[in-house]
């Protein structure tokens, strides 16, 4: 198994862009951190909200975007299969996109 594969074989839909999936995930790392020293610098409230927010949106960003590999490659790969996986996959999208939006 290669570190592209999951246990069962697949490869994962975001991996051909997995280096720009680790930069933005290190920006928002950056922001997290940011936000932990405007608190420490006992910054106006106003100010970490705006800087939550900013953060908030990159991370929802981010999932939209890994969500839509994920339908595209791994949903539609099972669902071209067919079977019992395509129904997991589908059920399993369905429950995540549930938790974005509830998010």
């Amino acid at each position: 198994m290669t570190a592209q594969e999951s246990p069962a074989g697949h490869v994962h839909g975001y991996i051909h862009r997995k280096d720009d999936h680790l930069k933005r995930l290190r920006r928002i790392e950056g922001q997290a951190r940011g936000l932990q020293r405007m608190v420490e610098d006992e910054k106006y409230c106003i100010d970490v909200l705006t800087q939550v927010s900013a953060m908030t949106s990159a991370l929802q960003s981010f999932a939209l975007g890994l969500l839509e590999e994920h339908l595209s490659h791994c949903v539609a790969e099972a669902v071209a299969t067919g079977g019992p996986e395509a129904d997991a996959k589908v059920r399993e999208a369905s429950a995540a996109i549930a938790r974005l939006v509830r998010s």
